[in-house]
């Protein structure tokens, strides 16, 4: 029950943030916690809640397994001849800025992209 007291915070935000499928178990001195959470952004927070429990991860005392839902994943996308954000964001029914937004680790400049890059195009 420790281990459960040390990680209510954790705990209290999986719920509070609506992960389906929550287990929380202690089993020979470790506390497991599983789900889903509906988006990235949510699992992100949970990982943040437990980098601050335990900043070097050194306790070993804890496994979370948070996944997120699939409907939540990006679909990917290859650039072809002749394609621009645009074009592509009309291909899935969004406009450019979305996409844009969603890939800015790899387009720097919104007029430039490449052949064969592989971009990420958010889910509605």
């Amino acid at each position: 029950m420790a281990l459960q007291d040390k990680y209510k915070e954790l705990v209290d935000a999986a719920k509070a943030s609506g992960v389906t499928n929550l287990q929380v178990r202690e089993q020979d001195n470790v506390l497991y916690i599983d789900g889903e959470a509906a988006s990235f952004d949510i699992k992100d927070q949970l990982w943040a809640i437990y980098d601050k429990i335990d900043p070097d991860y050194r306790a070993a005392d804890l496994v979370l397994n948070v996944t997120v839902a699939a409907s939540a994943a990006p679909q990917e996308y290859e650039v072809v001849k002749g394609d621009n954000l645009t074009k592509i964001g009309k291909k899935f029914g969004m406009g450019w800025k979305e996409i844009y937004e969603a890939n800015k680790d790899r387009i720097k400049d919104s007029d430039l992209i490449q052949v064969g890059w592989k971009l990420k195009i958010p889910r509605g």
